[in-house]
């Protein structure tokens, strides 16, 4: 790690993880060490904070996490150059978003990007034309750490001189608080004058800047801002938030629960919020912190199983150490979480997701903004052959006029190889269906209920 430009705090995080996976740590949460949050703050009753938190923009940095390559829908590099709403990528919109706050309300609102070594180069790229978007004393982002790879057997480094990158992965977003003071922007930024920031997942449509939030934050003097949404039965698998023994709120994911505890792990009436991974800092907490481990946060370690080339199923079984931004959120003294609505989260996980925001069923606001259709209440749920649509290549061709209209749908299931024409509109309940190759719906069909091609 030295050898690659590491930092010493990112070797020290590593080791630690590394003794823990050696050891047998794996950071279990028991019934008998937490209790559940009852309530939460809600955002939708922050207006009166709204005002102090307009005040305070010029304080605030927006930080979008930014080293996803979207492997799981083919992509090879950064996730965030995926079209969106027409051309515009997720990075378009994240750009124009800030552009048109700063615009409105005269603040600076310096945009960074956390990048891996595989996504920087093309999103700088990729918002080249954006000439009003770089701070020239802060530039446009950092690099995140990267980090061995360790054979299951023996956990010692994976070698692989075929292809020496495939030894490395990236760390985690919980490597957001390393990486940044390494980089050295977490001192240039509290020397500018940044107090705040706002980090979010590059791709969360739903994670805007909200004034709100911020003026509810610094009321509270809270050091680190949870947003915490709702669990529905959809996501009983998923972390959970909940409080320790000695009071502070913490993450549980499902690698920290014990077997035994997995029914209560999954009762959302028992624990009720899950993190959205919208998460507010107070910087110079943070940076003393930082200065009181050494550098680096002592987190939880995730413990990925893959094998050492994803894409060779044959290739030695290794595990991948990585941390979560979210769970650092028991060692700050005076943090805090509230309740968002499911609009603040809104990610585009897979070609599923990305149709419904594709549709009309969304829309583009003056802002850049990409929000529920006024007409809706939820997002359509979609699902997709995976077998012919879970790949964007194969995706976009059997879109080739763009996504059907949504509009008035509640749900769609297409089950087989089934190309759309334009203007194709799908309303309620629909169930699409063939056995046959390469069907195509004919231009301006309407589809309701079931339908057999």
């Amino acid at each position: 790690m030295r050898a690659q430009g590491l930092s010493d705090p990112a070797i020290a995080s590593f080791a630690m993880h590394l003794r823990r996976l050696r050891g047998g740590d794996r950071g279990i949460l028991t019934e008998d060490e937490i209790r559940p949050v009852p309530d939460l703050p809600d955002a939708d009753d922050l207006e009166a904070h709204r005002e102090a938190g307009t005040a305070r923009l010029d304080t605030v940095v927006v930080i979008k996490l930014n080293g996803g390559l979207g492997t799981s829908m083919g992509l090879n590099r950064a996730k965030s150059l995926l079209p969106v709403r027409g051309r515009l990528s997720f990075l378009d919109l994240i750009a124009r978003q800030v552009l048109a706050l700063r615009d409105r309300i005269g603040a600076r609102i310096p945009l960074l990007l956390m990048n891996s070594f595989r996504t920087a180069a093309d999103s700088e790229t990729a918002l080249a034309d954006y000439r009003d978007l770089v701070s020239e004393d802060l530039g446009l982002g950092f690099l995140q750490n990267k980090v061995p790879k360790i054979l299951s057997r023996g956990m010692v480094p994976a070698v692989f001189p075929d292809d020496p990158q495939l030894e490395w992965c990236p760390p985690g977003h919980g490597d957001l608080f390393t990486a940044i003071a390494a980089s050295g922007l977490l001192d240039r930024l509290l020397e500018t004058g940044i107090e705040y920031a706002f980090v979010s997942n590059a791709d969360n449509l739903g994670a805007v800047l909200d004034p709100a939030i911020l003026g509810f934050m610094a009321a509270k003097r809270a050091d680190f801002l949870l947003e915490a949404a709702d669990r529905t039965a959809a996501d009983c698998k998923g972390g959970h938030l909940c409080h320790l023994r000695n009071g502070r709120l913490a993450l549980r994911e499902s690698a920290q629960c014990p077997p035994y505890a997995e029914t209560a792990f999954q009762d959302v009436s028992r624990y009720r919020y899950f993190n959205t991974n919208n998460v507010w800092l107070h910087l110079p907490s943070l940076a003393e912190l930082l200065s009181a481990h050494h550098g680096f946060l002592p987190l939880p370690t995730i413990v990925n199983r893959k094998t050492l080339d994803p894409r060779d199923p044959s290739s030695p079984p290794v595990f991948q150490l990585e941390t979560a931004m979210g769970t650092a959120i028991s060692l700050f003294p005076q943090a805090a979480a509230i309740r968002v609505p499911r609009r603040r989260f809104s990610p585009v996980k897979n070609t599923n997701d990305l149709l419904a925001v594709r549709s009309d069923a969304y829309k583009l606001t003056k802002d850049s903004c990409v929000v529920l259709h006024p007409d809706r209440t939820s997002p359509p749920v979609i699902r997709l052959d995976e077998r012919f649509y879970k790949l964007i290549d194969e995706f976009d061709r059997r879109f080739p006029a763009g996504p059907p209209s949504l509009r008035h749908c509640s749900s769609m299931l297409v089950e087989g190889d089934i190309s759309f024409g334009a203007e194709v509109v799908v309303e309620g309940d629909a169930v699409i269906r063939t056995q046959k190759d390469g069907v195509a719906l004919a231009k301006g069909t309407v589809v309701r209920g079931e339908v057999r091609l």
